[in-house]
């Protein structure tokens, strides 16, 4: 019985850390290609660019700020991985068309559109 208890524990466990942030990402481009402009700045001002403490004006936290194209251009790779993963935002979590639309418009170069 106690063979059988710890069993169920360790099989729990693995399933409550499989649901953890921090899990990759599988994104979907289908679609109309994602636009700088309209897509992906308006999540990245909304979501990550809040205070010097996140990516704002000033930041020096990861990447630095992210509040202009050059800047996110600049940091895209980051960018990319740290959304795919969910580690970032971290005061908020994304939905999956918002990381779709960052990690997609990366895949796509990341044009100044």
């Amino acid at each position: 019985m106690m063979k059988y208890s710890l069993l169920f524990i360790a099989v729990a466990a693995l399933f409550i850390s499989s649901c953890k942030k921090g899990d990759v990402f599988v994104e979907d481009c289908t679609g109309a290609a994602k636009s700088f402009l309209t897509d992906v700045n308006p999540i990245v001002q909304t979501s990550c660019a809040t205070s010097t403490g996140c990516h704002a004006s000033g930041s020096s936290q990861g990447p630095g700020a992210l509040t202009n194209y050059a800047q996110v251009f600049a940091a895209k790779s980051d960018v990319k991985k740290t959304v795919a993963n969910g580690t970032m935002p971290q005061n908020s979590s994304l939905t999956g068309a918002q990381k779709s639309a960052i990690i997609c418009w990366i895949n796509s170069g990341a044009p100044n559109n």
